[in-house]
């Protein structure tokens, strides 16, 4: 089978492997859609600070079964699912609790280890969640979507709360979206005008254009009239943004920090302490996530199509990922198309 590997920074290529064999417990899959997210364009870049090569990238997957290994029940070939791409070490004292999202020992594909971008890959059958009637390109965003819905589900959102979402890529609007599914109001923030644009698709209440700082605190005290927002979602993973939504929230506020970075910052911590801030870490996703979203979606509450900017045949993946490297300031997201 063809198989896409990042062996080091700034290099794609397509190999030919074996193609696997299901283990117990396992189920084989042909894949149809991956979706490049960030953490994939950090491998490519050399930034993802958990990354390592040569690594076959990909997460974000939609496949269709094959077939099950001996004693493996409920899974018909062409069965379309979706996958949970965490592999937890399940003896660590998070996973004894039961808090299997943030692993000591975690291991996500395409990060940690082998992701999906193969014609074929075996997984266990606990980590695949039946379509529900989605098409293939929907549900290989259902991941994502399940990132930025645990982070926003995390801070206990509520009816009628003033949400701001620093950053407008695909996990920042997708949180957004989760946002408004709770009844908050909702404002998105971005360097890029275009990824503004893309925003108001999803019917966000208002946006600030994050073009500098001072740009930033008035839009900030314009949209909020002067209080804060009861939640900040950092959504980027910068030490500039991680500070945007410190700035922004309202006293006795929350913030949920989703986006992944390798650079510090120096604050002023006592602003914590001022404000009665509570910083929430968000990671991963667990199976009421994936449950709950796909719930949305198939029951129209969701529609995502206006997420892909593009489909790239797996031939030309690389192509997807230089795109997405010079023009990410344009692309929410690009899916790879399997060797059909």
């Amino acid at each position: 089978m063809k198989q896409i590997v990042v062996p080091q920074p700034f290099r794609v290529e397509v190999r030919e492997v074996p193609i696997p064999v299901p283990e117990s417990g396992e189920v084989l899959l042909r894949m149809r859609y991956g979706g490049i997210c960030g953490s994939d364009l950090g491998i490519y870049r050399g930034t993802m600070p958990y990354g390592a090569y040569p690594r076959v990238p990909g997460h974000e997957l939609a496949a269709e079964v094959v077939r099950a290994a001996d004693g493996v029940e409920g899974w018909k070939p062409g069965t379309l699912v979706t996958v949970n791409p965490y592999f937890n070490c399940g003896s660590c004292y998070s996973c004894r609790r039961g808090l299997v999202n943030c692993c000591t020992g975690n291991e996500t594909m395409g990060v940690q280890r082998d992701g999906g971008f193969s014609e074929y890959i075996a997984i266990p059958a606990e980590r695949l969640y039946d379509a529900q009637g989605l098409d293939a390109k929907t549900l290989a965003m259902v991941e994502p979507f399940c990132i930025s819905y645990h982070g926003v589900r995390s801070a206990g959102v509520t009816p009628g709360e003033r949400v701001l979402v620093v950053g407008a890529g695909t996990i920042g609007v997708l949180a957004a979206v989760s946002a408004k599914l709770m009844g908050a109001q909702v404002t998105i923030c971005d360097v890029a005008p275009a990824k503004l644009e893309q925003a108001k698709v999803f019917e966000v209440d208002s946006t600030i254009l994050n073009d500098s700082p001072a740009a930033f605190a008035d839009g900030v005290s314009k949209t909020a009239g002067g209080d804060g927002f009861d939640v900040t979602v950092e959504a980027v993973g910068l030490p500039s943004t991680f500070q945007n939504c410190i700035d922004a929230a309202a006293f006795g506020g929350r913030m949920v920090q989703i986006g992944v970075g390798s650079k510090t910052l120096d604050f002023a911590f006592t602003t914590i302490q001022k404000k009665e801030l509570r910083i929430i870490g968000s990671r991963n996703a667990v199976k009421r996530d994936f449950e709950e979203v796909i719930g949305f979606i198939s029951s129209g509450r969701v529609k995502l199509e206006h997420l892909i900017t593009e489909v790239y045949p797996a031939e030309r993946a690389g192509e997807a990922y230089t795109r997405f490297d010079k023009e990410a300031g344009n692309v929410l997201k690009l899916l790879v198309e399997f060797f059909r």
